[in-house]
């Protein structure tokens, strides 16, 4: 008997023993594939922000979301324009945290950025400018085939806030000339008719 109980005893330690081996495998194996489906998916998000054109930082404005919430207009009385960026995004520099606007057009990237798109960037910058009360070094210009950094220099915001101004003067004048001779444009247009013989296409 004292037999039998010792094998009894040496037999049921050698089982403990195995399951415990057993779930030692299993917890490592469920560790590693948490590892793994986590890799996998920090690599998915940071290969999908990349293909949006977007800097790293957090984005705390978006006009593009699909099924979101549409962001309220950014106003600004100071320079008297309003604008929905594309996206605001907060950026690490230098030690400090600024926010810059991204534009984002569906077409290819033009051998040079149009001046239209230039200025709208530029307006953004404006935006956060007053809205943010700090001024962006820069925006970003995200085509479908590449991410243009433009620097917000002195001499294209004075151009900017030239352009807002004719703009408003624009408005309240009783005759503005045609400023281009794209057919497209004036197809387009919403103020085609008040424009009479001057629009394109006829």
């Amino acid at each position: 008997m004292r037999f039998a109980s010792a094998a009894a005893g040496k037999f049921c330690a050698r089982a403990k023993k195995a399951q415990r081996k057993r779930v030692g495998l299993f917890l490592f194996a469920a560790i590693l594939l948490l590892v793994l489906v986590g890799g996998a998916l920090l690599w998915m998000s940071r290969r999908a922000h990349e293909q949006t054109g977007l800097p790293q930082g957090e984005v705390i404005y978006s006009d593009v979301g699909i099924g979101q919430a549409v962001e309220k207009p950014i106003f600004s009385r100071r320079f008297g324009i309003v604008g929905r960026p594309d996206y605001l995004v907060t950026v690490k520099e230098a030690g400090r945290d600024i926010i810059i606007p991204v534009e984002v057009k569906s077409r290819q990237r033009p051998s040079a950025p149009f001046d239209s798109h230039i200025l709208q960037l530029a307006a953004y910058c404006l935006l956060v400018e007053d809205h943010y009360k700090q001024r962006p070094p820069y925006g970003f210009l995200r085509y479908a085939d590449a991410t243009l950094k433009l620097p917000f220099t002195d001499e294209v915001r004075q151009l900017a806030l030239d352009i807002a101004a004719e703009i408003r003067t624009s408005r309240t004048a009783t005759d503005v000339a045609r400023q281009h001779h794209d057919f497209g444009r004036c197809r387009g247009c919403g103020y085609r008719a008040a424009c009479g013989e001057q629009a394109l296409g006829e």
